[in-house]
């Protein structure tokens, strides 16, 4: 597929340019408010060193506008290493018995595939954090195929009945846009099989597991309308195959990555923070499961932006939002250009339908 041929190219390139990196690099973790099922709670972000998404790694060369593969070694990680960096990062943190905290885990990749995290460094790390006593829910990330039932029975056995959420990136409900403008790899028939194991196998073994969507906002070759359309239609899917949390990630400009070429070129540009409160104000009515909406990059060049009077008042307040699950009301002059922009942005969309991506 033309797609993938491209993206791999684009994703060797920058491989060429990339910096080494020890494992300890790699890691990172921090310590904040955030929404869990129980409410407000403490929750601790841990950034696990891996070698890196196997989809990006692979020969179809990852999703179009994801580079967390370029912060990884490349190279597979010792599970003693592993296992060293995540206890020397959750020393860093003087987490109180007495508070129930929720912990996220990111592997740059899936977290539930052994070849980026070895199975007995995934288990250990899940020992640890029961151990602890006070953490109540535990969230990782994966692509659906490696969400299989051997997998999740031996982590069910681990945490008992402590709610484990597995976040997988969706990005859309069309397949057409995820396959071939974002270049997934997997269709919604995957995704729904791994949300239905989760929940099945949830309900008969008695564990507490829970099924996250990502959902991107504004891949390429869409326009800013189709952008928000096709982000509230992937909210309301999501609720009607039985996910049980969303989170919006609306397109910031990565480094080495399709979508960065074609900004570099002029032909594409990351939402307006206008478009993200639309969509997540929307889907806050009309869908009844919460919704989180991610501010990364919000009111810089490579990110959503509205202008500098608003960027930083809106992020704020979508911030607190997340918290609440509020709707968001604010108002600025900028408004009209963004409504110009989103009732014109299909008048020059032409109805030919393209074989082939003109970017080499």
């Amino acid at each position: 597929m033309e797609i993938e041929n491209l993206t791999k190219d684009i994703r060797n390139r920058a491989f060429e340019r990339k910096k080494d990196k020890t494992p300890d690099q790699v890691a990172a973790s921090w310590y904040n408010d955030d929404l869990t099922y129980s409410g407000v709670n403490k929750t601790l972000f841990l950034i696990l060193p891996t070698p890196g998404c196997s989809w990006a790694l692979g020969d179809a060369g990852g999703c179009t506008m994801c580079s967390y593969v370029s912060d990884c070694t490349l190279e597979p990680i010792e599970s003693e290493d592993i296992l060293r960096i995540f206890n020397n990062h959750l020393e860093r943190f003087p987490l109180d018995e007495e508070d129930e905290i929720a912990v996220k885990l990111f592997a740059s990749g899936s977290f539930l595939n052994p070849y980026e995290l070895p199975k007995d460094a995934r288990d250990e790390i899940l020992k640890t954090l029961v151990n602890l006593g006070n953490v109540k829910e535990i969230i990782v990330e994966s692509r659906p195929e490696y969400v299989t039932e051997n997998v999740l029975d031996e982590i069910g056995e681990i945490v008992g009945d402590i709610l484990f959420e597995v976040s997988i990136g969706l990005e859309t409900y069309n397949d057409e846009t995820r396959l071939n403008k974002i270049n997934k790899g997997f269709t919604c028939k995957d995704f729904e099989n791994a949300v239905n194991l989760i929940h099945d196998i949830s309900d008969n073994k008695g564990y507490n597991f829970k099924a996250k969507a990502y959902v991107f906002v504004k891949p390429i070759f869409l326009s800013e309308k189709e952008a928000i359309d096709e982000a509230i239609a992937t909210a309301e899917y999501c609720e009607s195959v039985g996910v049980d949390r969303l989170s919006f990630c609306p397109a910031t400009i990565h480094g080495g990555t399709l979508i960065e070429r074609l900004w570099r070129q002029g032909a594409y540009q990351p939402p307006w923070i206008w478009s993200t409160v639309e969509i997540i104000n929307t889907v806050r009515k009309t869908v009844n499961i919460p919704s989180l909406l991610d501010t990364s990059g919000f009111g810089s060049r490579r990110g959503p932006y509205n202008c500098k009077k608003c960027n930083k008042e809106l992020k704020h307040r979508i911030i607190s939002s997340n918290l609440d699950q509020s709707i968001i009301e604010y108002d600025c002059d900028c408004k009209d250009k963004w409504l110009a922009d989103v009732s014109c942005s299909d008048m020059n969309f032409s109805k030919t339908f393209n074989k082939h991506v003109p970017l080499y």
